[in-house]
């Protein structure tokens, strides 16, 4: 029993402060510099409109009036769902998948004014991995460009314009593809009031 008692206080000891240490301190300092340094983006990236909460620049909205830049599709519970975020875990092959994909092509080019033979982007009829991309390929953008100048009564160069404004870079200038914000490229068009 004594070898036991011996042991025992040892782990005890340990167990207490690595959970001090782990799940106070840790916790606590990682909040406190994200909040110093990184205060909008630890925030959510929240996107305010004259004082309200109207989306975050990390996570996409449906968005589906001609009007407005269409998002990818979202795989998220019933779409943009952050509880529910997720992809639809079909694989490439998956005729289900493949009926889907070709579905959303169609749909996509009848919507946007496209010939047959016009080429989809991908980022277009597929979901991304979370469900909730607010970006769009450069590509995606541009078919889309003429639909929504129509709807709103502008030049295909004034939407044009704001595409450019509204495009994201490679993080780092090296990692992934340039993309279109579509949450703040909407906002931008939504405030020259057409």
């Amino acid at each position: 029993m004594k070898v036991f008692l011996r042991q025992l206080r040892p782990a005890t000891l340990v167990a207490v402060v690595f959970t001090v240490i782990c799940g106070l301190v840790y916790p606590m300092a990682a909040t406190a510099i994200g909040q110093v340094a990184f205060n909008d983006k630890a925030n959510g990236s929240l996107i305010t409109k004259d004082g309200v909460v109207v989306g975050s620049e990390l996570i996409g909205q449906n968005f589906t009036a001609a009007k407005y830049f269409h998002p990818r599709p979202s795989a998220a519970g019933a779409g943009y769902d952050g509880g529910a975020s997720s992809g639809s875990n079909y694989g490439p092959t998956n005729p289900d998948f493949l009926a889907a994909v070709a579905e959303r092509v169609t749909a996509y080019r009848e919507e946007n004014g496209l010939s047959d033979t016009t080429l989809v982007p991908v980022d277009a009829v597929t979901a991304s991995g979370s469900g909730l991309d607010p970006h769009i390929s450069i590509a995606n953008a541009r078919l889309q460009i003429a639909r929504v100048a129509q709807a709103r009564n502008l030049t295909v160069e004034q939407v044009g314009t704001l595409v450019d404004q509204n495009t994201d870079g490679r993080d780092f200038g090296f990692l992934g593809e340039p993309g279109v914000n579509v949450v703040e490229l909407n906002l931008a068009l939504d405030a020259l009031g057409s």
